[in-house]
């Protein structure tokens, strides 16, 4: 299961679920994804400035989607410019998924339980995981693009 969303100091968008056995690629990620569902709701929340980041999954990484990125995003932080397979500076990797885990069965059940969890979700781990975001940064720099989590 794949699950997107968007947090900020603003507060978060709601999950959004991709449906077992769909083909994610550059295509579904901007006309569905992004278009559809992530776009409207980060523009919802927080109008017209924003800081756009996503990580390096290859469906994410199309020349196309890099450029719809540049071009619709008030402020892109480009695949250039972050490190591959970097969970260490995704807020929502580091602080938010881990926060309440518990033993799932099934899809179903794991889905049902991230939007349970989501909806009664505190800010408070979101205004954190954005503080720690400059720290983290500066870590990776340091660990030559490596990962940090010792280091912090």
């Amino acid at each position: 299961m794949v699950v997107s969303v968007a947090v900020s100091s603003l507060g978060h968008t709601d999950l959004f679920f991709i449906d077992q056995g769909t083909k994610v690629n550059g295509q579904y990620y901007r006309d569905v994804l992004l278009h559809q569902q992530l776009m409207p709701a980060i523009c919802d929340l927080s109008g017209d400035f924003f800081t756009f980041q996503k990580d390096n999954a290859p469906a994410y990484m199309a020349c196309e989607t890099t450029q719809l990125l540049t071009c619709e995003t008030p402020d892109f932080i480009a695949p250039a410019l972050w490190p591959a397979n970097s969970p260490d500076l995704n807020p929502v990797d580091y602080q938010t998924w881990g926060k309440h885990r518990s033993q799932m069965h099934n899809v179903d059940q794991l889905k049902s339980r991230l939007i349970e969890e989501w909806e009664h979700f505190h800010q408070v781990f979101i205004d954190e995981a954005i503080r720690q975001w400059r720290p983290r940064f500066r870590a990776c720099i340091r660990a030559h693009r490596g990962h940090t989590e010792h280091r912090l």
